[in-house]
C-alpha cells in the first residue's frame, strides 16, 4: 500500500501565498492579451502581468499564447498586477551573448532603430548600443556643408531600419556601455581594396557630400576628396556649381592616404589653358580684360581660359605705382608679353 502524504491543501495554498514576487525575478509567462501600448502576460500561480510598451524589445513581434522571458520592475502595480520588462530580461541575457560577440572580434549585422545628431541608435540581443557617426564608414558617412546639424539628422535617418556590417568596438556591462565601428567591420576589406589602387588611376565615383573647400566622392566604399582646385580648370568659387550629391564624376587618385585617396577631375580633362596659349608668343602685343586688382599688380584674361598679370614692378618708374589707380575692373587695356611659363601655367605681361 502507498505511503500517505501528510501535506494537505492548506500547506499547498501557503506554499503558493509564500511565494512572493521581487523586483529584478526573472519569470515564464504566457502572452494574454495584445494591445497596442501594453502587453498582458499569464504568470501562472503568481497570477497577471502587465509590459509596457516601451518595455517590449525592438522589433518583437509577440502573439496570444507565446511563451516569454520577463523581468519583475514592481511585483504589486496597479490593482495588484506586476509591472514587467521583457526588455530587461533580454538584456541580462543578452550582455552574456554581446560579451561573447565582442571576443570573437567578427562582423556582424545590425540593424538601427533611432537616430539622433550624434549617430544610430543599435540593439543587439536586447542591450541597446550606439553606432558613433566617426565610426560610419565613407559610404554612409553624412558630409554635409557647413556641418548643418538638421542635414546629418536627415542623412543619419535615412539609415534607420537598413542592416549594416560593424563590429563591437567596446563592450562594457559594468557602464552599460556598448559602441559599434562600421568602419572596423569593414577595415580589411577596404585595405584590399586600397591595395588595387594606385596613383595615376582613373576611377568613378558618387559625389556624397559638397562643402566650401571641395567634394567628398565614394569610390566603391572609399573615401576620395576632391579639393575645390582639382575641380574645374576654370576658376571655382563655389564647388556647388560644378557637382551635387549623387552625381557621378570620373577623377583621376593624385593621392594614397591612409583610409582616404586624393582625386582630380580636372586632370581627366584637357587643360584648355594649354591649347589657347599656343596662340600668345613672348614679345606679342594683346589686348586684354581686367578681372582683379591686387596691391601687387592686376589680373588680365586674355582668352576664356588664359589669365595673365601685370605685375606692380611693370606698371612704371615709380616705386610708387598703385594698381587701383591705374585699372579699372572690366576695363580693356593693350599689354605686352614679357614671359610664357607653361609649365606653370603663368604669363607676365607689362603695361604697354
Amino acid at each position: 500500500m502507498a505511503k500517505q502524504s501528510n501535506v494537505t491543501m492548506d500547506d499547498l495554498l501557503n506554499e503558493v501565498q509564500n511565494k512572493q514576487l521581487a523586483a529584478g525575478d526573472v519569470v515564464e509567462a504566457t502572452v494574454l492579451t495584445v494591445k497596442k501600448h501594453e502587453l498582458w502576460l499569464d504568470l501562472g500561480t503568481y497570477g497577471i502581468g502587465m509590459v509596457p510598451k516601451r518595455e517590449i524589445g525592438f522589433g518583437q513581434k509577440l502573439d496570444v499564447g507565446d511563451k516569454v522571458v520577463a523581468s519583475i520592475v514592481e511585483p504589486e502595480f496597479e490593482d495588484g498586477q506586476a509591472l514587467l520588462s521583457l526588455r530587461k530580461a533580454a538584456k541580462d541575457r543578452g550582455w552574456d551573448e554581446v560579451k561573447e560577440l565582442a571576443e570573437k572580434d567578427e562582423a556582424l549585422e545590425v540593424t538601427a532603430y533611432d537616430a539622433n545628431r550624434g549617430g544610430l541608435l543599435v540593439e543587439l540581443e536586447g542591450v541597446r548600443g550606439f553606432l558613433p557617426v566617426s565610426q560610419l564608414s565613407a559610404e554612409h558617412y553624412p558630409r554635409v556643408s557647413s556641418s548643418d546639424k538638421d542635414e546629418i539628422l536627415q542623412r543619419l535617418n535615412a539609415l534607420v531600419n537598413i542592416p549594416l556590417r560593424v563590429r563591437i568596438l567596446d563592450a562594457d556591462r559594468k557602464t552599460n556601455k556598448l559602441i559599434f565601428s562600421e568602419k572596423e567591420a569593414i577595415r580589411d576589406d577596404m585595405q584590399s581594396r586600397f591595395e588595387k589602387l594606385a596613383i595615376g588611376d582613373t576611377v568613378t565615383g558618387v559625389v556624397t557630400g559638397v562643402v566650401d573647400f571641395g567634394a567628398f566622392v565614394n569610390v566603391d566604399g572609399i573615401e576620395g576628396l576632391i579639393h575645390i582646385s582639382e575641380i574645374s580648370w576654370e576658376r571655382v568659387e563655389n564647388p556647388s556649381d560644378y557637382v551635387k550629391v549623387g552625381d557621378s564624376v570620373k577623377a583621376k587618385i593624385i593621392a594614397i592616404d591612409k583610409d582616404r585617396l586624393s582625386l582630380s577631375m580636372k586632370q581627366t580633362q584637357t587643360d584648355p589653358w594649354a591649347k589657347e596659349s599656343e596662340a600668345f608668343n613672348a614679345g606679342d602685343v594683346v589686348e586684354g580684360t581686367v578681372t582683379r586688382i591686387t596691391p601687387f599688380g592686376a589680373f588680365i584674361q586674355l582668352s576664356s581660359s588664359v589669365e595673365a598679370l601685370v605685375h606692380v614692378s611693370e606698371l612704371g618708374d615709380s616705386d610708387g605705382a598703385d594698381p587701383e589707380k591705374l585699372f579699372k575692373l572690366n576695363e580693356k587695356k593693350k599689354f605686352k608679353i614679357l614671359e610664357i611659363d607653361r609649365e606653370n601655367r603663368k604669363i607676365s605681361l607689362s603695361l604697354q
